[in-house]
């Protein structure tokens, strides 16, 4: 069985990624249920860094100007970090991988598109920074890259707001 896309339509293109379900079944699978709940829906992306990565996923972000961007979570909470020995994927260029707080299992609906090799974030990597990578971009790199070179300010932030209008799972 092929895994899933997701399709995300964003205010500069569309782009799609493969979610690796079968390899990385909770934090996927979280992914997953938030997108079909609506949860990502009308958000926007709250930091954005050159030649590093763009993230997504806090529901604060539906004011792209909230003081608060980048601090929620699903109301369901968090998940636990999925550190498989099967599932050694690096955070390289165009995957998606779990944003936390830099506490054990403190992901919940936050994530990032590595727009670099940051393999220094791999859960099996030395260091204290642990991301679990749950998928990869299959189609519009080039809308990722044209987001990460969005003009920022303060906290990273796009100064020309940057929303995801829907994302659509495609299994």
């Amino acid at each position: 069985m092929a895994n899933p896309t997701a399709t995300f339509d964003t205010s500069l293109g569309s782009f799609t990624a493969e979610i690796f379900l079968e390899q990385m079944p909770i934090t996927a699978g979280n992914f997953i249920k938030l997108a079909k709940e609506g949860f990502y829906d009308g958000l926007h992306f709250h930091r954005v860094i050159k030649n590093f990565m763009i993230q997504f996923g806090c529901p604060h972000s539906k004011d792209p100007a909230s003081p608060r961007c980048g601090t929620g979570g699903p109301a369901s909470g968090t998940i636990p970090d999925e550190h498989l020995a099967s599932a050694k994927l690096s955070n390289l260029p165009g995957t998606l991988s779990m944003a936390n707080t830099g506490r054990p299992n403190s992901g919940g609906s936050q994530f990032f598109i590595n727009t670099a090799t940051n393999s220094y974030l791999d859960w099996f990597s030395p260091g204290a920074s642990k991301h679990p990578v749950f998928g990869k971009v299959t189609a519009g790199m080039d809308v990722v890259k044209a987001i990460e070179t969005a003009k920022t300010g303060a906290q990273d932030r796009p100064l020309t707001p940057i929303q995801v209008r829907t994302v659509t799972i495609n299994d």
